[in-house]
This record gives C-alpha cells, sequence and structure tokens, in this order.
C-alpha cells in the first residue's frame, strides 16, 4: 500500500469525531491507538466524555479495537475494563498489529478506520495498510521526547490542514 505521512482526517480529540461519520463512511471497525489518544500516557482513566463517546460508538454498531505498540499490562487492564477488545505489541507503522487486528475481526481495510495521536506510528500504519487514517492532537505532550516529536510532525499536520473533521 501507499507510503504517506497524511491522515485522511484530522480531528483535535477522538471525541469530536461523531459516529455519524463512521457510519456514513462504512466503518465496522474502529482501530484506537491507546495513549494520548484515549486517555493520557500518565493515567488509565478515561474522562466522562471520553466513556460517554466509546459508548456511543459502541451503540452505533461499530466494534473498537485498541491497537497499541504498548508492552505494558495497563491497556490490557483497561480494555479489559471497558469492554474493549485489544492488540498489544501492534510495531505500528509496521503492518503486523493492524492486519491482526482485521484477521482477528474478519474486516477488510475498506470497513476500517484507525485513530491516533502520531503520524510517524499511526497515521503511516494504517495508511500502509489501506485503512483510512484519523490523527487527532496528543492529549498531553509530558515530556520531551513527545514535545519534539509534535515538532517534527507540524509541516505533515499543516499540509493535512484541510482535512479537519468538522464539529
Amino acid at each position: 500500500m501507499s507510503f504517506s505521512l497524511l491522515p485522511k482526517f484530522m480531528a483535535d480529540a477522538l471525541t469530536d469525531i461523531p459516529p455519524d461519520l463512521l457510519v456514513e463512511r462504512g466503518v465496522t471497525l474502529l482501530m484506537l491507538d491507546f495513549d494520548n489518544t484515549i486517555v493520557p500516557y500518565t493515567t488509565d482513566e478515561p474522562t466522562p466524555l471520553m466513556a460517554a463517546w466509546l459508548a456511543w460508538v459502541k451503540d452505533c454498531g461499530i466494534r473498537i479495537c485498541v491497537v497499541s505498540n504498548s508492552k505494558k499490562d495497563r491497556v490490557k487492564v483497561f480494555c479489559k475494563a471497558h469492554g474493549l477488545h485489544c492488540i498489544t505489541h501492534a510495531r505500528k507503522p509496521f503492518r503486523k498489529g493492524i492486519r491482526e487486528c482485521m484477521e482477528r475481526f474478519g474486516e477488510t481495510p475498506d470497513t476500517c478506520m484507525l485513530v491516533g495521536d502520531q503520524i510517524f506510528t499511526d497515521t503511516l500504519g494504517a495508511n500502509r495498510c489501506g485503512v483510512e487514517s484519523v490523527l487527532v492532537k496528543a492529549i498531553h505532550n509530558h515530556n520531551i521526547w513527545l514535545k519534539l516529536r509534535g515538532v517534527l510532525e507540524l509541516p505533515f499536520r499543516a499540509m493535512a490542514g484541510k482535512r479537519r473533521i468538522k464539529k
């Protein structure tokens, strides 16, 4: 598939993506990055708005699977507590975890979407697998490395600026 660092869509936050848009685009499997997309690195508790949004998406009949590069148990614990499926050690931007997710659910790229906060892992991984990508702003860049990564992503975010999802 294509090697592109530009997301199909952009949003300020995961909760700004209306489930109607997902339904309208034929999405039946929503893959979500975990850290800084659903919750910050510093906590395992979603905000009430995030918890409500996850429930709303599931109520629309869309299956959710967290696809994370993390090797920490906190992802599995979170997913179990919130009734979500998960794949850890995904190795994004490589195809391994994304393909594993699609195979697990019997889906093809045209019925999937991946949302994450990083261009060089989430967006690139989704694009390489032919899955629509949505880039959201990181919830909290709490250290210098995350801030530097954000600076490196600025040109690509600027190029994709017109792809913003309207609230």
